[in-house]
């Protein structure tokens, strides 16, 4: 009920202050109601025009994912990740598997079996190497390579080198092996060509550099075409072989233009057809089977240490295989093509960059899955171009690129969520607060209908005065902090503090049930809260605290505001001027809550109201009425017979003991409970869970709550800290039952 009041009308000069830092005016020395529209709230009109959505910005929300993208750019070219790149060359070699080599050639192996049938220790006679030579001969091959070295004399005497010189004049087509060394001391470097001694290379068609190109990681991918020494060019053992074959008739693609060359393995030891050293000297093998042939002689004995890592054999290929394979390349014309560098990291930065604009623009998890689609299929074309193109695309740069240009800015997007969550919370209950991250919701500004709540220490000035600095805002932390906790119980969210003064809105960000009755019940619980705190308000300053609340509902421009430096969440309007010019009564009609006619006429049958009269505001044609809060509406309403099961918790230490009883009547202050097995002490906080019958279902409650007063079987107990749902539910069960007996 509204009970009867004196009517009033004030029209008193006063100022406000806007706080252009904030979201909102903020009443200063108790702002009255008649005042015009100030200048500074039409210029704040006009700064609110500015959208300012709380989410990162496009440029900001970009700088760790480019910041990222950038750090892979500088490690691919500073050559950092040659490494990886290398290993997954390994892995596409793999991955295509072994192929059958199309060019003639024959390796004749040195290898243990023939150690053991020989029975001879290495270096084998030189003339043994020409009774070779002899047999090959006689089967008419297109060329003979000798991958071995002869720079020193025979130790078995001239006679030994002559032997291998003359088979070699006979052969007429034998390619002999060179050495290219490199000696570096501190004061200076030693290169030298280590060829076969002037009686046999004489002989022989040529001889060329077995050396082989390595790269960091001692793997062989590279044959070398030839080399420069002392101002004159050397042909490596390859370049000779492939020269005499190709005049003896054997096909042969263009020669590459470039050294080294990157050798397109055929696959793993044992690829090229294997013949045994000592099996044509036993003569088990028919001359026709060299014949138009290429032939490659050399150690495949561990034991000879001409053994190489490579991409099918990473513990080691005999290095005449690896010729094998090299003057394959050659005359098949199968020489990788590495991609460009130029190209890879054009492609590394529109990886990344596309990366992520993805992170920006789509969920985490499916920007993940498109990333990681685009990556395979980078993956999956570059080994297409591998396996049937014979070209080297970097697997690696393009996939860590748009993996850091992801990652950077999910990790940014993440530490600026979470920086802007903790700035969200000063403003935003934890419920609210997490509505808005789950929802992505963007706290621009839109036209709602709001309850707005003003709430101010009363006499704050003299009070502050007589403490040092430390104490009144130690003071006014606590009080801040105990009536933000308020505010977010009720479903309100905290736009400012200025001072002593705090203001609230409900039903804003979001749709909120009941705000304006919820912003009644928030400043009748911050009078009881601030006779708590005035006990050491009054130790300190000699003064009580007392406080003062203004509540007006209506329509308002709610969202972010401010300028382009600085922006927080807030509302602006008539109906945020008109609330703070309520709080400024509070002082004049001597009541600590006053609201609005609107706010009135939405909860006006759940609490008890007294009367302030009319007051005129400049700029409205009709006055505007106020209303005293009392406290909660007393009525058949407010308290119901309920007989219903009721188990109370009393929490010693850890020790938790339940106590079953049962509900007598019930209101939206507390209950009465009946058939206690024991009584309870008076002033004890005790958690309480009933259930409300209610049709279909029974609806249980769970709240904490005071014993008032207790009997041996009864006890009166006043609800602690309910929940605005639970209170909700409980006044909706009173309005259904007002008729039932007391």
């Amino acid at each position: 009920m509204t009970a009867p009041g004196p009517r009033h009308r004030v029209d008193r000069p006063s100022e406000i202050r806007i706080d252009t830092s904030s979201s909102a005016f903020t009443p200063s020395d108790r702002p009255a109601l008649g005042d015009p529209p100030a200048p500074r709230l039409r210029w704040l009109s006009r700064l609110s025009a500015l959208r300012a959505p709380l989410r990162l910005s496009a440029a900001i929300a970009w700088r760790g994912g480019i910041f990222a993208l950038l750090l892979v750019g500088a490690a691919f070219l500073s050559g950092r990740l040659e490494w990886l790149e290398l290993v997954a060359l390994n892995e596409q070699f793999e991955l295509r598997g072994a192929r059958a080599p199309q060019a003639p050639i024959v390796i004749v192996s040195i290898e243990e079996d023939s150690f053991d049938e020989l029975n001879l220790a290495w270096p084998w006679p030189r003339a043994l190497h020409g009774r070779l030579l002899d047999a090959l001969r006689a089967g008419q091959p297109a060329a003979i390579g000798l991958d071995i070295l002869f720079s020193e004399p025979s130790s078995r005497g001239p006679a030994d080198d002559e032997a291998l010189a003359n088979a070699a004049g006979r052969a007429g087509n034998v390619v002999l092996a060179a050495a290219h060394t490199v000696v570096s001391q501190a004061s200076f470097v030693k290169e030298n060509i280590n060829p076969p001694i002037r009686r046999i290379r004489e002989r022989a068609a040529g001889f060329g550099t077995v050396n082989f190109a390595f790269d960091g990681d001692g793997f062989v991918r590279g044959g070398l075409l030839g080399l420069r020494h002392q101002g004159r060019e050397i042909l490596s053992f390859d370049r000779q072989l492939h020269k005499l074959a190709a005049a003896a008739g054997v096909p042969s693609a263009p020669l590459p233009t470039t050294t080294p060359v990157l050798i397109n393995y055929r696959g793993g030891p044992k690829t090229f057809p294997t013949i045994p050293y000592y099996r044509i000297l036993a003569g088990e093998v028919e001359p026709e089977e060299f014949r138009g042939k290429i032939v490659l002689v050399g150690a495949t004995s561990p034991t000879l240490h001409d053994i190489f890592p490579t991409p099918f054999a990473r513990h080691g290929m005999a290095g005449v295989e690896i010729h094998a394979n090299i003057i394959e390349t050659l005359f098949q014309g199968l020489a990788l093509a590495r991609a460009p560098r130029p190209a890879t990291l054009a492609g590394l930065l529109v990886a990344g960059v596309f990366a992520v604009w993805l992170a920006n623009r789509c969920g985490p998890l499916l920007a993940l899955g498109l990333v990681a689609a685009t990556a395979f299929t980078h993956a999956a074309a570059g080994f297409a171009a591998f396996a049937w193109g014979n070209v080297w695309v970097d697997q690696v740069p393009v996939p860590l690129a748009m993996a850091f240009g992801y990652g950077g800015t999910v990790v940014e997007s993440f530490m600026r969520a979470q920086r802007e969550k903790r700035r969200l919370a000063r403003f935003f209950s934890p419920a609210v607060l997490r509505a808005i991250v789950r929802r992505g919701s963007e706290l621009g500004r839109s036209r709602r209908t709001i309850t707005v709540l003003f709430m101010d220490i009363r006499g704050f000035t003299p009070i502050a005065e007589q403490l040092a600095p430390e104490e009144v805002a130690d003071l006014l932390r606590e009080y801040m902090t105990s009536m933000t906790e308020i505010v977010f119980k009720h479903g309100g969210t905290v736009t400012q503090f200025v001072g002593d003064e705090i203001m609230a809105l409900y039903n804003a960000p979001f749709d909120q049930e009941d705000h304006a009755g919820q912003a009644v019940r928030t400043a009748l619980e911050f009078q009881e809260r601030v006779k708590a705190l005035s006990k050491r308000w009054e130790a300190l300053s000699g003064k009580p605290l007392r406080t003062g609340v203004g509540i007006n509902t209506g329509p308002a421009i709610v969202g972010v505001i401010g300028s382009a430096q600085r922006v927080e969440y807030g509302a602006i309007g008539d109906t945020i001027n008109l609330g703070s010019r309520l709080e400024g009564q509070t002082k004049e009609f001597g009541t600590p809550i006053i609201i609005g006619e609107a706010t009135f006429e939405l909860v006006k049958d759940r609490f008890r109201f007294r009367s302030l009269g009319e007051i005129a505001v400049r700029g409205k044609a009709l006055p505007v009425k106020m209303y005293g809060v009392e406290g909660l509406a007393q009525g058949r309403a407010e308290r119901v017979a309920v007989a219903a099961p009721l188990t109370i918790t009393e929490t010693a230490g850890e020790v938790s003991v339940s106590i079953p009883a049962a509900v007598s009547n019930l209101s939206v202050t507390g209950l009465l409970a009946i058939g206690l097995p024991k009584p309870l002490a008076a002033g004890q906080v005790v958690a309480l869970r009933f259930e409300l019958p209610q049709r279909p279902h029974p609806i249980a409650i769970d709240t904490d709550a005071r014993v008032t007063r207790c009997s041996e079987d009864t006890a009166g107990l006043r609800f602690v800290d309910l929940s605005p749902e639970n209170q909700r539910l409980i006044e909706d069960f009173l309005k259904s039952h007002a008729d039932q007996p007391q």
